[in-house]
């Protein structure tokens, strides 16, 4: 059985990055190596949230990475996954944003994926969070996904500079 990864974001947005500085480049080469090579490994899933993100504004190529996203299926915003995102907001686990970083966390953490990858190291993946957000999922019952950066998936042969 594959494991379970919910796609935020940042993944479609660097896999269509127009920026030139130098590592923003190598976040996006190692999103596109993750994505065309390996991401196949894996069920992906994703959310109206991050479509919702994407369709704010206006930025380069910004129909390609909806397009990109949409091919996944989707889980469902529920009445419980906002219930844990104001959990994490007043347990200071995220932002104040309810339509933000805890909004796909909770995502992540209800429907039992395996891991979430994001290039948001800020926010969602941070070591520094990680064990308070698995204490309040613990007391919630609920699983905690890995957190990671598509480096992190990418095979030792694959993240060279």
């Amino acid at each position: 059985m594959k494991e379970i990864v919910y796609v935020e974001t940042t993944i479609p947005s660097f896999y269509f990055n127009q920026r030139t500085q130098p590592d923003i480049l190598l976040l996006a080469k190692w999103t596109r190596q993750w994505w065309d090579n390996y991401s196949t490994h894996f069920d992906l899933v994703s959310s109206m949230a991050v479509v919702d993100e994407l369709n704010y504004g206006n930025h380069p190529k910004q129909a390609e990475k909806v397009e990109f996203i949409q091919k996944l299926n989707f889980l469902p915003i529920t009445s419980e996954v906002i219930e844990i995102v104001e959990i994490y907001i007043s347990r200071k686990v995220m932002p104040a944003d309810p339509k933000g970083d805890a909004l796909h966390v909770a995502l992540a953490s209800y429907h039992k994926c395996d891991i979430l990858i994001s290039w948001n190291c800020r926010h969602i993946v941070n070591y520094h969070k990680f064990e308070h957000l698995r204490k309040i999922n613990t007391l919630l019952g609920l699983n905690t996904p890995m957190l990671v950066t598509p480096l992190e998936l990418l095979s030792g042969e694959d993240n060279d500079t």
